[in-house]
């Protein structure tokens, strides 16, 4: 078991299984079966060069359960993409697919690599060999990937290129988070970040809370942090402080979002902005706010300074940021956390919802796409809830619950074959 002195996410969500386990009552079989990913493959990617020369890069896939529909999970590239990280990524998705209740199991893929370092040309070639080592478990009713970390809707067309090339017709359904122009879905980039603020909406009614100059700290400012800032601000929240992976800023008076990421965007870099002070990402997490939104990687409110956040609602647009220690700690100092797998669950619910246009030869539009994000989000923030209830427990311990029961019933339906 590994130790909260080294936290490391797959070793994190086994301890959580086995908590949820103890909780419900889990068939021993069925939870042996749960702590084992169905199938990895790791490839290697041989990619020529700008200067002309040949890398080896690792990549990997990792379906973790299909008892409930097609695997289903994103693709990063990251110089410290790992097997276990990949593994337990599956693992997550598996439960945020069964927590809002689309037919999905759960995947993830990741190539180690360092995106920021290579052209576009390398990142596509990088891209098309991944796809082609990986093209014999992923397909439309198999394995649909999407955009993860560093990846985005050209990545995901030049996988579905290279697919549909490969099987001789066009696919548009084998993976999502595409463009729109080849078949991606309105709504699509933003889906994560807005299906965050429709659970922030509930959270905020459920705690008597008012959004409006409410304070928001926002740590990383990729997909979901950056249009989450653009989004609360929309909403009146006022954002007090962002980071991204270089820096932070932090202004009690409020920060204007979109200017700020319209500034990084030009500049490269946060700190600089006019009107604020400089603030590290540690700081970020502790500083004083009503709204905390942990958008960058896991592991980052652990044992050691969960103690000192002073958020009234943390609500984690990453996937795994908090340890489990670390969230017993907030829990008990009276903070509602909304969970990963049910907070940031906006982007699988809109890829589910592209896949189904893609499907059925259908295109709609981003009015249609949002209403029924909304009503997704809204309702799986009170089936948690309940199951919460249903226990006695916080909304994360509710939210493995609901995901490993609803699972695990279909494990059961299905048997054990041969």
């Amino acid at each position: 078991m590994v130790s909260e002195s080294t936290p490391n996410l797959l070793g994190a969500v086994l301890r959580q299984l086995d908590a949820t386990a103890d909780m419900i009552k889990l068939s021993p079989d069925i939870h042996e079966i749960l702590k084992h990913p169905k199938r990895v493959l790791q490839v290697a990617c041989p990619v020529k060069m700008d200067n002309g020369t040949v890398r080896v890069f690792t990549g990997y896939r990792v379906q973790h359960q299909d008892a409930r529909g097609p695997y289903k999970g994103g693709i990063r590239y990251h110089p410290e993409v790992s097997l276990d990280e990949v593994t337990a990524l599956a693992m997550l998705m598996t439960w945020k697919c069964a927590v809002v209740d689309i037919p999905y199991g759960g995947a993830k893929g990741g190539v180690i690599c360092n995106p920021d370092k290579l052209s576009l040309g390398e990142k596509e070639r990088v891209t098309r060999r991944y796809t082609s080592m990986i093209s014999e478990l992923i397909g439309p009713y198999e394995d649909v990937p999407a955009p993860d970390m560093a990846t985005d809707p050209q990545t995901m067309a030049w996988i579905m290129d290279t697919y549909s090339q490969m099987k001789g017709h066009l696919i548009p359904e084998v993976v999502t988070g595409k463009p729109i122009d080849v078949g991606g879905s309105e709504g699509r980039v933003e889906a994560t970040a807005r299906g965050l603020t429709f659970c922030l909406h509930e959270a905020m009614k459920l705690r008597g809370y008012k959004s409006d100059g409410a304070t928001v700290a926002i740590q990383g400012l990729g997909n979901v942090g950056g249009n989450s800032a653009s989004l609360l601000q929309d909403m009146g929240y006022r954002i007090i402080a962002l980071s991204d992976s270089k820096s932070g800023i932090h202004n009690p008076k409020g920060i204007d979002a979109q200017r700020a990421l319209k500034y990084k965007a030009e500049k490269g870099i946060l700190k600089g902005f006019p009107g604020t002070e400089e603030i590290s990402n540690e700081e970020l997490l502790t500083t004083e706010c009503d709204v905390l939104v942990p958008a960058a990687m896991e592991n980052q409110i652990t044992r050691a300074n969960a103690g000192s956040v002073k958020a009234k609602i943390v609500i984690e647009g990453a996937n795994g940021p908090t340890t489990p220690e670390g969230n017993s700690i907030m829990e008990n100092n009276g903070i509602l956390v909304v969970p990963d797998i049910l907070a940031n669950a906006g982007g699988v619910v809109v890829s589910y919802l592209e896949w189904v246009q893609n499907l059925h030869r259908e295109h709609w539009k981003a009015e249609e796409v949002n209403d029924r994000l909304k009503e997704r989000m809204v309702r799986s923030f009170y089936d948690v809830l309940e199951v919460s209830k249903k226990y006695g427990v916080d909304m994360r311990n509710g939210a493995n619950a609901l995901a490993v029961g609803r699972v695990a019933s279909a494990l059961k339906l299905l048997g054990v074959w041969p």
